[in-house]
């Protein structure tokens, strides 16, 4: 196995597919806390490619219709269900001030705010598309 990068904000970068992914950029900066780190457009509205910055960690995103050839891999969780294959996990300094904001953007809970057996506060809910998000302040590092 390689050995890690010397100099990197994260090593591990989730990577997202959203129909409306301008839509979902605004909607995961307002309402989750993240920022604009680079933002690429695409034809038609579309979102070629787009960085949103947390902390140190960073997601990635693009429209699910890129004309790329990764298109045909990924599903939309309304297409599966709301099944995910995985979920993303946010490390957070207050999860009661993030779970305020979910619930004023009446996203959809997956699981209610709460202390954990293993240590922190935290919750799950799923982004304006369904992905699945959870919040905590459990700190697995």
């Amino acid at each position: 196995m390689p050995a890690t990068p010397a100099t990197t904000r994260a090593t591990v970068v989730p990577c997202l597919r959203y129909r409306d992914a301008p839509g979902a950029i605004e909607w995961l900066c307002h309402t989750f806390g993240f920022a604009k780190h680079l933002v690429v457009p695409g034809e038609f509205g579309s979102i070629a490619h787009a960085q949103l910055s947390f902390g140190n960690g960073m997601i990635m995103l693009a429209s699910s219709q890129t004309g790329g050839e990764f298109d045909c891999l990924f599903v939309q969780p309304e297409q599966i269900e709301g099944a995910q294959t995985q979920s993303v996990y946010v490390v957070v300094a207050d999860a009661d001030a993030v779970w305020r904001s979910v619930q004023a953007a009446n996203a959809t809970i997956v699981s209610a705010i709460r202390d954990q057996d293993y240590g922190g506060r935290g919750f799950s809910c799923r982004d304006l598309e369904g992905h699945i998000w959870s919040f905590g302040t459990y700190d697995p590092a």
